[in-house]
């Protein structure tokens, strides 16, 4: 039986590769797509939502959800202590991972009344049996849930995320760009009862998708598979002039390794049950903290140390196949 999944995106680039796999895979039954601010503003992350689903001609729900974090810039924004540095082709011009909007038609499909935070509360309250939350962007909406009605977590059977670092971080020296955007979500988030999956930075730059695999989604010539092409050329543009993998000319699809650890768990590597926070302040802020002492209480998260870069090419590519 197909896993029931509800994927909760700030739709970049590898949102969209997220949602393209959740949806062309047989093993997955994606319930609805929930956005959230977080890459782009939220207009965007809809819109580009919206126009993925078209591209698929495909029939899930689409609820918008928050345009801002908890907390964080409530009062006064909050700077990172460092940021990527730009990054520039040959010819001087800027590199960007993620498009405001997509290089597709825009969309006149229908976004659901239902904010994503009732949405959660609507349909976990009443669901016949539990299905799974695959967040990939900030955890705001989740977190709104959580906070409205704690007693939906009955029904989540697990929640993965993309999110976190051990070893590697993007957005500031100590944090990953997703618990960075909105960390009190994220502790929030950790701390619901639920069996939480992370996969951070250091599953999903192991696990990469080489400029090889993305001429293998070129050769099957659909527009989606093109359109997937396009887009993981454009991460390994970027990863190759601001932030280099071990694997020259290749880049890291952070969203679709949650997609595919579903379908083949052995796609993550060294995971480990850690007690993870998230630091709220200071130069730390947006930290994941991961205990790895042999002795530690409050374990409350299967932390993915690593990833298999040949599963998760197969399981992709088999996809737009």
């Amino acid at each position: 039986m197909p896993r029931k999944i509800i994927l909760d995106v700030d739709t970049g680039s590898d949102d969209a590769c997220a949602i393209m796999l959740a949806q062309l895979r047989p093993e997955i039954d994606l319930i609805a797509v929930c956005t959230v601010k977080g890459n782009q503003p939220i207009e965007y992350t809809t819109e580009n939502t919206l126009r993925i689903r078209d591209l698929l001609h495909a029939d899930f729900p689409v609820y918008k959800g928050c345009s801002g974090s908890l907390v964080k810039n409530v009062v006064y924004p909050r700077i990172p202590p460092t940021a990527n540095a730009d990054a520039y082709d040959e010819q001087g011009n800027k590199i960007h991972i993620h498009q405001e909007l997509f290089d597709l038609p825009a969309s006149d499909g229908k976004i659901e009344p239902l904010n994503a935070p009732n949405f959660y509360v609507d349909y976990l309250k009443n669901a016949k049996q539990p299905v799974t939350i695959v967040a990939v962007g900030p955890l705001t909406n989740l977190a709104v849930a959580l906070i409205m009605e704690p007693q939906i977590v009955k029904n989540i059977e697990e929640i993965v995320i993309m999110g976190g670092g051990w070893n590697i971080t993007n957005a500031t020296l100590a944090a990953e760009f997703n618990i960075y955007d909105d960390p009190e979500a994220a502790q929030r988030v950790l701390h619901c009862g639920a069996k939480i999956t992370m996969v951070p930075l250091d599953a999903t730059h192991s696990a990469y998708i080489s400029r090889k695999d993305a001429e293998a989604l070129k050769a099957i010539g659909s527009p989606a598979s093109l359109f997937a092409a396009d887009l993981i050329e454009r991460r390994i543009r970027v990863h190759d002039y601001a932030q280099p993998l071990e694997v020259k000319h290749s880049c890291a699809l952070h969203d679709p390794l949650c997609i595919a650890y579903l379908i083949d768990p052995d796609v993550l590597k060294d995971v480990k049950l850690c007690n993870v926070e998230v630091s709220l302040s200071g130069l730390t802020e947006g930290q994941t903290c991961v205990d790895q002492r042999a002795i530690q209480e409050g374990r409350n998260v299967h932390f993915a140390f690593g990833g298999d870069p040949k599963r998760f090419a197969k399981i992709l590519i088999e996809a737009f196949r």
